[in-house]
C-alpha cells in the first residue's frame, strides 16, 4: 500500500500579501506578547501593523510593523518568535533584566555566530527565566548579540557550572 501526499496549490497572491489585521487578531497578538515577554510588550505593535497569512489557515504567520518584519506566530503553540530587529525593539521596551542572558565580550563574538551560550560563560542573567522560553542574549554593554531558548532557568544558569544556558536561534553578527 502506497500513501499519496495532498499537493495543496497556492496561488501567488495569497501568499505575497500584507493585509492589516481584524481587531480581534492585534488584540490577541498583544495578549500573547504580553504574556510571554511581560508588560509592554504589545507596545510593539504601535504603528502600522500588516500580517502574512498562512496560505492554508489563513491564520496570521508573519507580524509588519511599519514594513519591517517583527516576528513571526509559531504554528504549534501561537507563541511569537521575533526576529533580530523584533527583538532589538522589544529590549526598549522591556525593562532590565527582563528576558536577558548577559555574556562577557570575549564570548560574544562566538555567540554572535549562532553558537550555544554555556552556564560557566554568562555573567548575569534574569532569575525569572523559564526553561523554553525565548530569550535576548546581550553583551556587557547591553548590545543584541543573539535570540535563542532558555534550556534551563534563569536560577539554574547563574547556579551552574557546566551545561548549555541558551539554545542560539540566531545570531546577530556584525
Amino acid at each position: 500500500m502506497y500513501l499519496r501526499r495532498r499537493r495543496v496549490h497556492v496561488s501567488e497572491a495569497s501568499t505575497a500579501e500584507l493585509q492589516k489585521p481584524a481587531e480581534e487578531e492585534v488584540r490577541s497578538l498583544s495578549a500573547v506578547l504580553e504574556y510571554q515577554f511581560g508588560r509592554g510588550a504589545a507596545r510593539l505593535l504601535e504603528g502600522d501593523v500588516k500580517v502574512r497569512r498562512s496560505p492554508s489557515t489563513g491564520r496570521p504567520r508573519e507580524v509588519y510593523v511599519n514594513g519591517v518584519l517583527v516576528g513571526t506566530v509559531r504554528a504549534t503553540d501561537s507563541f511569537f518568535v521575533p526576529t533580530v530587529e523584533g527583538a532589538r525593539r522589544l529590549l526598549d521596551l522591556l525593562p532590565h533584566p527582563r528576558l536577558r542572558v548577559v555574556v562577557p565580550s570575549e564570548v560574544a563574538e562566538y555567540v554572535a555566530k549562532g553558537r550555544t551560550v554555556f552556564c560557566k560563560h554568562v555573567v548575569e542573567a534574569d532569575a525569572e527565566i523559564r526553561p523554553g522560553e525565548e530569550v535576548f542574549v546581550v553583551d556587557t554593554s547591553g548590545k543584541l548579540i543573539a535570540l535563542g531558548k532558555a534550556v534551563v532557568g534563569g536560577l539554574e544558569i547563574l547556579s551552574k557550572k557546566a551545561g548549555k544556558a541558551v539554545k542560539v536561534r540566531k545570531g546577530v553578527e556584525k
